[in-house]
């Protein structure tokens, strides 16, 4: 199997803003429990979007030599709270959802202007006893925000484009990334109705590609 491709397995991950999949960089966020109600309507609108289970199977069967069939849900958690939207996100491959490879929770806050951003935050112990959470909500209850790890330097920002659609990248070179010899990570994303497409990739300090799709980025189909 093609490394690189590999590696795009590894990594793909539609507003992940985190590169690795290891922990770095992640602290507790005890500025969430102090922040304030914020403006909830381009987050509700952009929380939508996102909200729901999507696949990547179809470009997978289009281009098998560089894409995965991949399942990415995203279920909204926290319902109660004011300084949110916050989801809760999971990533498996097509062929083994019951072990997925990434979790995580975005949080959805508004700035100004029409500018969002989603933040990007790590489980606290083994993620894996939250698999499937959505039918769990007893799992989140004895959570808070305080618990979970933010990632320092990996929020994604969007902007609205209209009729439900939203783009945004990772700002700089701040996404610190350890895996196959990367220093950082961007992300690119572009949400249309009942679509995501992401593009993750890891750079060298030199500038080069370390991981992540090469070819383009990967694309997510609502299917539920």
């Amino acid at each position: 199997m093609d490394p690189m491709k590999l590696l795009s397995f590894l990594i793909v991950a539609p507003l992940v803003g985190c590169a690795s999949i290891s922990n770095d960089a992640a602290t507790p966020g005890p500025e969430v429990a102090e922040a304030g109600a914020v403006d909830m309507g381009g987050t509700a609108a952009l929380a939508a979007a996102l909200t729901g289970t999507f696949s990547s199977a179809a470009q997978a069967a289009a281009d098998p030599d560089n894409f995965f069939d991949i399942r990415l849900v995203m279920q909204p958690i926290w319902e109660d709270r004011a300084d949110g939207p916050w989801l809760y996100v999971e990533q498996a491959a097509g062929w083994d959802l019951a072990k997925p490879y990434r979790q995580r929770v975005y949080r959805l806050v508004a700035l100004e202007g029409t500018t969002l951003r989603s933040d990007v935050y790590t489980l606290p112990g083994d993620p894996l006893k939250f698999v499937a959470a959505w039918d769990k909500p007893e799992l989140f209850a004895g959570l808070t925000p305080n618990s979970l790890g933010l990632r320092h330097g990996c929020s994604i920002y969007l902007e609205p484009l209209g009729g439900g659609s939203f783009a945004g990248a990772t700002r700089g070179d701040g996404c610190s990334s350890t895996l196959a010899d990367a220093l950082y990570a961007t992300s690119e994303v572009t949400m249309i109705p009942g679509r995501v497409t992401s593009w993750d990739r890891g750079w060298a300090a030199d500038g080069t590609q370390a991981w992540g799709a090469e070819k383009a980025a990967y694309v997510f189909d609502r299917i539920d």
